[in-house]
């Protein structure tokens, strides 16, 4: 008998019945001796044995332990009819939506972000000025899940105009804020009551490119921290860069990195970027030429390599098209992008190893302007905000094919253009 079969055989009686696994037969035993002391007394390693063997066996239990209830907040323009960021209550067993109505009133919360702990969300407030001062604002609030509502806690300058996106670090301890129209980024640490402290780091940034319109300045569309917490990338879309700058999350500061940028093509207009769940290769979608570049990604230096570079829209399309969301499956073998103009969401299967891209299918946002879209904690939803038409649609998407259908679901938000999910659970 192998060695630890006796840690098998233990941890399947510790299984109800229903879940008990069928053993291989050179796991079975000889005789009752051979479930050896030994063994027995190491429930914690026979469990993770078996974990290793039968993982499809645990993953009932696993999910019956995960949260099934959220809130989602939808962050909004609210030049029109909107007031701010509106909720609904999500079952995510049986796919059942509730208006939660708004949940807080508040000037342009373009952007959400939530906290680790889940009891803080935050909001840019995409304007132009902010206190007479040529600067947007970031927002913190509480959260109250029994009845979904938004307590405002403090409200600072974002140190630059036009706050387009909002993130916090790995440790839950500071927010990072892009500053479109300002070209710059800031920190800012969340004290132990949730507010903003003043600002503990600040980056302008330089540069141009080829499209006069559009590229005439720097314009940082997109921030947030690698998954180790070390580097800080910003998503340059006005110099079609990524800058990489080191994180000191101690005292959230920033600092230079050798190297310090990465380069997309000229008049690509990098928007925002989502990490592999493998760690070693990201996507960046380009929202001026419509494209989505792959890159390699080193995490012991912060280093970025571009491999591969594909269009979002079918050959033959000749209206006009801005790119805005791009998202990874959990599963980490499909990417989603929402293609403004086209109106639709295009599905790529990946192959990270290799960083290549195969468009496999694409299908209509419901709606006009799809945005920001979010794919449900469970990966079983994928949730499109049109802002335009002022709609959220919901698909399912396969499991084995990444495919979109539309479940039916629609949810009414004015000019929705950010979904967040909360657990409540």
């Amino acid at each position: 008998m192998v060695p630890w079969a006796g840690s098998v055989v233990l941890a399947s009686q510790l299984l109800p019945p229903p879940l008990r696994p069928a053993l291989p037969a050179t796991l079975a035993l000889d005789s009752p001796s051979a479930l050896s002391w030994t063994a027995m007394k190491s429930t914690r390693r026979a469990l993770f044995v078996l974990a290793l063997l039968f993982p499809s066996v645990l993953a009932p239990l696993a999910a019956k332990d995960s949260p099934k209830k959220y809130l989602l907040y939808v962050g909004t323009y609210t030049e029109k009819d909107s007031k701010g960021i509106y909720a609904f209550r999500y079952d995510a067993a049986s796919g059942e939506l509730t208006p939660a109505g708004l949940a807080a009133e508040t000037t342009n919360p373009s952007f959400l972000a939530v906290d680790p702990s889940h009891r803080f969300l935050y909001a840019v407030n995409e304007v132009s000025k902010y206190n007479d001062a040529a600067s947007g604002a970031v927002s913190a609030f509480a959260i109250d899940p029994p009845r979904g509502k938004l307590t405002l806690l403090n409200q600072l300058p974002s140190r630059g105009a036009d706050p387009c996106y909002v993130s916090l670090d790995k440790t839950g301890k500071y927010v990072l804020v892009a500053n479109y129209a300002g070209g710059s980024a800031a920190v800012f640490p969340v004290l132990q009551d949730g507010r903003l402290g003043d600002s503990s780091a600040f980056i302008q940034l330089v540069g141009s490119s080829v499209n006069h319109e559009r590229q005439a300045g720097p314009h940082a569309h997109w921030i947030e921290t690698t998954a180790d917490n070390r580097f800080v990338v910003i998503a340059d879309l006005g110099a079609d860069q990524l800058h990489v700058y080191r994180f000191d999350p101690v005292h959230g500061a920033l600092g230079e990195n050798d190297p310090g940028f990465a380069a997309l093509d000229r008049g690509a207009g990098p928007r925002h970027v989502a990490f592999h769940p493998n760690g070693k290769a990201a996507y960046v979608v380009n929202e001026l030429n419509s494209t989505v570049t792959s890159f390699s990604y080193d995490p012991r230096r912060g280093a970025f390599s571009p491999l591969h570079t594909v269009s979002t829209l079918q050959p033959n399309f000749s209206g006009k098209n801005s790119t805005a969301e791009i998202h990874v499956h959990p599963n980490g073998k499909f990417l989603y992008v929402s293609n403004r103009g086209d109106d639709s969401i295009t599905v790529f299967a990946l192959d990270p190893a290799h960083g290549t891209l195969m468009t496999v299918d694409r299908v209509s946002s419901q709606g006009k302007t799809p945005r920001n879209f979010e794919i449900d904690p469970t990966g079983t939803r994928l949730f499109v905000a049109n802002q335009a038409t002022g709609n959220i649609v919901v698909f399912a998407i396969d499991a084995k094919t990444g495919k979109l259908t539309p479940t039916g679901q629609v949810l009414q938000v004015p000019a929705p253009v950010c979904l967040k999910f909360v657990p409540v659970d």
